[in-house]
């Protein structure tokens, strides 16, 4: 009778918990050659984000389909990381991520430049929540590795909020000026 009772507030948690979307970014039929012929499976990659500040990607093998999905998918719930955005819809700094041979450089975007990326990490900046970034994929076009190197990319990203603190300083301490520069262009005028 106890357990019966945990299980039914641990139920309510999960679905309480903010839904992820995913996306499905590549699907590949494998292949094992055994004795009687061959067997075909399915592995397939999947990017799962809250389109808030967190992204995570999975992949899963499996006989069919929808099973390999379903299990890229829960590796990828497990694997979320979480990056700061500015103003929610971009990166804070130019950041370049590597994995292998796959080489990624990420660049913050004014508003209204939309996603400039190709199909790997255009997944992974929808899931995120990035509206506004330019991206350009160098090396390996494999999409485990421009994944993988996206991910790398975005977990060196940090916020003046985290180095303001590491440093033991103000954020407006860390960040240039404002007011400052349009002064100055006003003189020159």
């Amino acid at each position: 009778m106890a357990e019966r009772e945990n299980r039914g507030p641990r139920r309510n948690r999960e679905e309480q918990a903010p839904e992820f979307a995913d996306r499905l970014v590549a699907i590949n039929r494998v292949s094992k050659t055994v004795k009687g012929g061959k067997r075909f499976g399915f592995a397939a990659l999947v990017v799962v984000g809250d389109q808030k500040g967190r992204v995570g990607f999975g992949k899963g093998k499996a006989k069919e389909v929808p099973e390999a999905i379903r299990k890229a998918t829960e590796q990828a719930k497990r694997q979320m990381i979480r990056v700061a955005l500015r103003d929610g819809r971009t990166l804070h700094h130019d950041i370049e991520g590597r994995h292998g041979a796959g080489r990624v450089v990420m660049r913050t975007a004014p508003a209204g430049t939309g996603i400039i990326a190709g199909g790997p990490m255009r997944a992974v900046f929808e899931m995120l929540g990035v509206q506004d970034v330019v991206s350009k994929s160098i090396g390996s076009q494999n999409p485990y590795n421009m994944i993988r190197a996206t991910m790398n990319g975005l977990q060196k990203e940090q916020s003046p909020r985290n180095v303001a603190q590491r440093r033991g300083k103000k954020v407006s301490d860390i960040l240039p000026k404002r007011d400052e520069a349009p002064a100055q262009v006003t003189e020159e005028a």
